[in-house]
């Protein structure tokens, strides 16, 4: 009995995560944002087949999960950076290794 209810634990784990950065982007979105803040012309610009609407839904969901935080400038015309949350920060080591096993394995 305890095993199973370690196991289903485990799995919910799992499944949380999976449901946070379960986005067709996130990751991506992630690990540039990662490497620099950025703004929203040059996330797209990197990703390339992202339209604006998903970049849009995307970028939204990752600051209410709270890995993202988004900083609008006061001017004319707006300008909006993104950069990661200790949330976010926390997690760059998991990209990176995502990174190095993604070249190891699929190179």
């Amino acid at each position: 009995m305890k095993n199973q209810a370690a196991e289903a634990e485990r799995c919910a784990t799992v499944s949380v995560i999976q449901k946070v950065l379960g986005g067709k982007w996130k990751i991506e979105i992630l690990y540039y944002i990662s490497l620099n803040t950025r703004r929203f012309g040059e996330l797209r610009r990197q990703i390339g087949d992202i339209t604006q609407s998903t970049l849009t839904k995307q970028l939204r969901e990752l600051e209410a999960d709270g890995f993202i935080s988004r900083y609008i400038y006061q001017e004319i015309p707006p300008k909006v950076e993104y950069s990661l949350t200790e949330l976010g920060k926390s997690f760059v080591p998991v990209l990176e290794y995502m990174k190095q096993w993604g070249e190891t394995h699929f190179r």
